[in-house]
């Protein structure tokens, strides 16, 4: 499997650029993916730096309702208008940031929805022997307290987002099966809790963000949150690559435990 980081927040090499979305082109033996979009279009300039044709995607998958994971499905729609459009059917929701004075909108565009292509991903479901989508990750083990901030915006009343427009994806290709989970706002864990009771075991490859990031300092609580979090991870048979909302910060604490068992993610990263 070929996977090719289009869009990170770090600035990566051949001159790709960086912001904060995040974006995967993933081919396989059967199909050629769009595993979300970053916050814009830049990730198609980034493509064809690449040697990316986007005209070939046959499969977008939109990991959940952000602008950060979406903002760039419309411009993509002009120069592919025939690829299928995965996404949660509750995606489209008031998702915002609030924070003090700080309230702002960071859902999707609308029109995505009304896409003739887009598809609305009620439960799991598998599209062949290759790609299969799951949601309904209901754990709340070490939750990230970076979630705080999200809420959902029903009238005049802003509440905590639930996080079920989140879906992840297993690709299964040559013997392996890769995890792709956007920002993991459920939480790592409780993700890979469900992927064990769909599947009984563990993935070989995890690409995702850990939503570890936050401005200002850690609390203690915070540090131990992540340290735990690595910590169980570093026990699984399982190798992980992140980025995009973990924070460097973050990073660097679970570099420390996880060692080798996890590597940072940047624009233009190609993963063999």
């Amino acid at each position: 499997m070929h996977i090719i980081t289009l869009m990170e927040n770090t600035d990566g090499g051949f001159g790709c650029a960086a912001e904060h979305g995040l974006s995967f082109y993933v081919e396989t033996a059967k199909h050629k993916i769009l595993l979300d979009t970053g916050a814009s279009d830049q990730f198609i300039a980034n493509a064809e730096i690449l040697g990316v044709d986007l005209t070939q995607v046959d499969t977008v998958i939109l990991s959940h309702g952000h602008y950060d994971h979406t903002g760039g499905v419309m411009p993509f729609v002009k120069i592919n208008p025939w690829a299928k459009i995965y996404i949660r059917d509750c995606a489209d929701e008031d998702f915002y940031h609030v924070e003090e004075n700080d309230i702002r909108y960071i859902g999707i565009d609308k029109a995505i929805m009304e896409l003739e292509q887009l598809v609305p991903v009620k439960k799991r479901i598998s599209l062949d022997d290759e790609i299969d989508l799951f949601t309904n990750i209901t754990g709340r083990r070490c939750f990230s307290a970076s979630n705080n901030t999200l809420r959902v915006r029903f009238g005049d009343r802003y509440k905590p987002d639930p996080f079920h427009h989140e879906m992840c994806t297993v690709i299964h290709d040559g013997g392996k099966n890769y995890l792709f989970s956007g920002c993991a706002h459920n939480g790592v864990l409780n993700i890979l809790d469900r992927y064990n009771c769909l599947y009984g075991g563990w993935p070989d490859e995890v690409l995702t963000g850990f939503h570890f990031m936050k401005k200002g300092e850690y609390t203690d609580t915070e540090k131990q949150t992540i340290r735990e979090v690595a910590e169980e991870l570093s026990k699984l048979p399982t190798l992980f690559y992140s980025g995009h909302c973990t924070g460097e910060t973050a990073f660097d604490m679970m570099k420390e435990i996880m060692g080798d068992k996890l590597i940072k993610l940047h624009s233009g990263m190609i993963v063999q």
